[in-house]
């Protein structure tokens, strides 16, 4: 039996496996980069063992350290988690070497199906649908087509190509990020699907010869090719569903599976299915799989790598309805890409499990990070799951949505507001879904907040300041905020906004505490009155109707969190010190990261939009464009060099 586990893993995969081995009994043993030191998963370990380094090539990726790790922390068995080395045949076949026990299926069916070109050919064999593949670019003429990495899965190097102009360098590109997200820069290219549906089998396998379909999960909504919202089981009929089960079933058997896999198909709208590719390793999205049949999907994943025999044979039932969001470190302001920063606050209400199976209906999360954890640019960008369980689809979309809008997530930018857009848009309630979604919906990709109610947040702000500095005063601590005996001059309070532009709230309190006159600019036409204002909370009549702001600061910056959407704000110097200009025409990096290429050369006249160089940053590519026709004055990084948040990358002069 297990007595100790390792998981060659970090963030809220980790601790999801550590939860079952506590409740089992089993020891934990983490591995961590320098970066990671900190992180939960490293102190809710009984080991950790440090790996030298930042990037995931440094640390995560390397076979020879993860093992030494185990040897020096006494560890009998290693679980993979999902990512870095989870899909990688080499690792399982290493620890097996090693004398441990591999929690995942044998070497040689992960190597079967980790090369998707030769698992098509398999599986083909054995009658399930696929889509035309090509390996060779030269070969295409129809289009659009989809180009994909050969190993690992999460969207990573996915490209979708119209026209055959794009096509040399979406494979160029998929290349290189495959390649950094996996250390396999094999890619392929298939027939792209428009409006197609992604529909996942969960199987299982031991070692005794039973298969088992565990249901299915819809994972059709999609951003950058990478699922954010999942849910299962998937709205398909029951004859597709037994035929899905069925394929995934044979998948499995046709490389003699053992352990946990997700069979991945394509819905098209003509009802046609086919087959995607096998993760041979547990999903992200396993949660929603566990709530719905009451499984512990990591405590079957650890009874069969000791050999023991599934208990069960054939799909168990399912009860209600179970809906997973992907919530992720992304700035919309900069078109989605991750976000880092320190996360002072993630608070969601109402969570009644976290890192196994709920007891009933209701929410789980499953999170990386907690208050004050760093989120830095070497590794993916999601910071947390949630997880709503339902006796409807309905009850469990209301749910979420609900939790995630009242959820106090501080200090770095998420996708929060497109998730409860995209769960409460009348499509998805209807579902109406396919991996098209985002793009047909674009209203989704706005702010919760209107615009009209962030000059209220912002006046909240001041006032919870004003109450903050009253309550902090060492004298006449009793005597109102700002009274002066010169009434016709307001307090003044300036704050940054969520797009970067400024807010300028100017109040002024009567003897009595009460909010005598305000004004903002941008000015609002609310007419409001102040109800109570304390350090953290902010009631106001607006309209004639209360709303409380809850309000916490960090420095300079304030959150504020209403009943219409939150806002980050940072309160602004009123004498602020002189900064350097930046040269007109300059592009700064968004965050920190790498330039893998540049494209361009000095004093070369280029258009607007045109590809000047690629940062690499969390295993995406994210390509600098130019802003403007002119002509590049100044390349001050060279392809190769690290920058920070806030490096000129290049300056543009327009014409």
């Amino acid at each position: 039996m297990i007595t100790r586990l390792l998981v060659a893993n970090r963030g809220e995969i980790a601790r999801r496996v550590f939860a079952t081995c506590r409740a089992l009994g089993i020891g934990t043993v983490a591995v961590h980069s320098d970066a990671d030191a900190d992180a939960p998963f490293v102190a809710e370990a009984d080991h950790a063992v440090r790996l030298p380094g930042n990037t995931p090539a440094e640390t995560y990726l390397r076979i020879d350290l993860v093992l030494d790790a185990a040897r020096r922390a006494g560890a009998d068995a290693v679980h993979p988690g999902y990512g870095f080395l989870a899909e990688s045949a080499g690792f399982a076949q290493a620890v097996t070497d090693a004398g441990l026990t591999w929690v995942g299926p044998p070497p040689k069916a992960i190597a079967v199906m980790g090369d998707k070109v030769a698992a098509k050919a398999l599986l083909a064999e054995t009658g399930v649908p696929m889509l035309p593949t090509w390996t060779d670019a030269d070969e295409i003429t129809d289009f659009p087509v989809l180009v994909k990495a050969s190993a690992g899965g999460g969207g990573r190097g996915m490209r979708v190509v119209r026209d055959a102009a794009a096509l040399a360098e979406a494979v160029a590109s998929a290349r290189r990020e495959a390649a950094a997200a996996f250390g396999d820069g094999t890619v392929f290219v298939e027939r792209y699907v428009e409006q197609g549906r992604h529909v996942e089998v969960q199987i299982f396998g031991d070692t005794h010869g039973t298969v088992v379909a565990l249901g299915e999960r819809e994972c059709s909504i999609q951003r950058r090719h990478q699922k954010i919202v999942e849910e299962a089981p998937a709205i398909v009929p029951a004859d597709l569903r037994r035929r899905l089960h069925e394929a995934a079933v044979a998948a499995g058997r046709a490389v003699d599976y053992v352990g946990a896999g997700t069979v991945e198909f394509l819905l098209a709208p003509t009802g046609e299915f086919f087959f995607l590719e096998m993760n041979t390793r547990l999903q992200v999205e396993h949660p929603v799989t566990e709530a719905v049949t009451g499984l512990d999907l990591v405590r079957l994943q650890l009874l069969v790598a000791e050999g023991g025999p599934l208990p069960l044979a054939a799909t168990p039932p399912t009860s209600g309805h179970a809906i997973e969001v992907r919530l992720c470190a992304e700035d919309p302001a900069q078109g989605w890409r991750p976000a880092t920063g320190t996360l002072h606050r993630i608070a969601v209400p109402g969570v009644s499990a976290e890192f196994g199976p709920l007891p009933g209906p209701g929410l789980r999360l499953d999170s990386g990070v907690v208050d004050g954890s760093p989120v830095g640019a070497h590794y993916d960008s999601m910071l947390a799951k949630l997880v709503a369980w339902g006796q409807t689809r309905a009850e469990a979309a209301r749910a979420l949505a609900g939790a995630l809008a009242r959820a106090e997530l501080h200090g770095v930018t998420t996708n929060r507001d497109l998730l409860v857009r995209v769960l409460r848009s009348d499509d998805f309630q209807a579902a109406e879904i396919d991996t098209g979604f985002l793009e047909r919906h674009p209203e989704v990709l706005a702010p919760l907040l209107p615009a009209d109610r962030l000059p209220l947040a912002a006046l909240a702000a001041a006032l919870a300041g004003a109450a903050g500095r009253r309550a902090a005063a060492p004298v006449l601590a009793g005597l109102p905020s700002g009274w002066r005996n010169v009434p016709a001059f307001p307090q003044v309070a300036r704050f940054a906004g969520p797009g970067g532009g400024e807010i300028e709230v100017r109040y002024r309190l009567d003897r009595a505490g009460a909010l005598a006159e305000w004004s903002t600019d941008p000015a609002t036409d609310h007419p409001v009155s102040l109800v109570e204002a304390a350090p953290d909370r902010v009631v106001l009549d607006v309209d004639g109707v209360r709303r409380t702001y809850r309000v916490r600061r960090a420095g300079s910056a304030v959150f504020v969190d209403g009943p219409d959407g939150a806002a980050g704000l940072a309160e602004l110097p009123r004498f602020p010190e002189p900064t350097a200009e930046l040269a007109a025409g300059s592009l700064v990096a968004p965050l920190p990261g790498a330039v893998t290429r540049v494209h361009v050369e000095v004093g070369q006249r280029v258009a607007a939009g045109d590809l000047l160089l690629t940062l690499e940053a969390m295993k995406l590519e994210h390509p600098v464009l130019a802003p403007a026709d002119g002509v590049v004055a100044e390349l001050p990084v060279p392809a190769g060099g690290q920058v920070d948040t806030g490096t000129v990358l290049a300056v543009v002069d327009p014409e």
